[in-house]
């Protein structure tokens, strides 16, 4: 278990860093890049490219091992179909995203580079969270 809590703290770290020195953690190049009728910044197509980019190369034949390096089996979606229930979670998630700037990943991010958004958007975030949970319990 300390194997898997430190491989995922480093993946996080990782990522964090990643979306740092890229400025994903400025909420404004989000807003930039949904901005394509005025002041457009592409740089967010490019961030996305290189995670399209990598998933396409590495996804396949990590999943080809018999498990992971630090797990006993991969915990994969079992969703294979779109329903009410997705378009809806990912227009919200779109609205919230367009609205503030922030995705959750460069939102904690955001964080750990002292972003005043970060400030007012995760504890946010962290509540609609719970609330989604709240409603899946019925």
């Amino acid at each position: 278990m300390k194997r898997f809590i430190a491989a995922a703290f480093a993946s996080g770290a990782l990522f964090g860093l990643g979306l740092a020195l890229s400025g994903m953690t400025d909420a404004r190049r989000i807003l930039g890049f949904l901005d394509v009728a005025g002041d457009f910044d592409p740089t967010l197509a490019f961030v996305l490219g290189g995670a399209v980019a990598t998933t396409l190369l590495l996804f396949r034949p990590v999943l080809r091992r018999r498990r992971p390096l630090f797990a006993d089996d991969f915990r994969l979606s079992e969703l294979r179909h779109v329903d009410a229930r997705l378009l809806a979670g990912a227009a919200l998630f779109g609205i919230g995203w367009g609205l503030a700037g922030y995705c959750p990943g460069p939102a904690l991010a955001g964080l750990g580079v002292g972003s005043v958004e970060a400030l007012w958007f995760v504890p946010a975030m962290v509540a609609g969270i719970v609330l989604q949970r709240v409603f899946a319990r019925g």
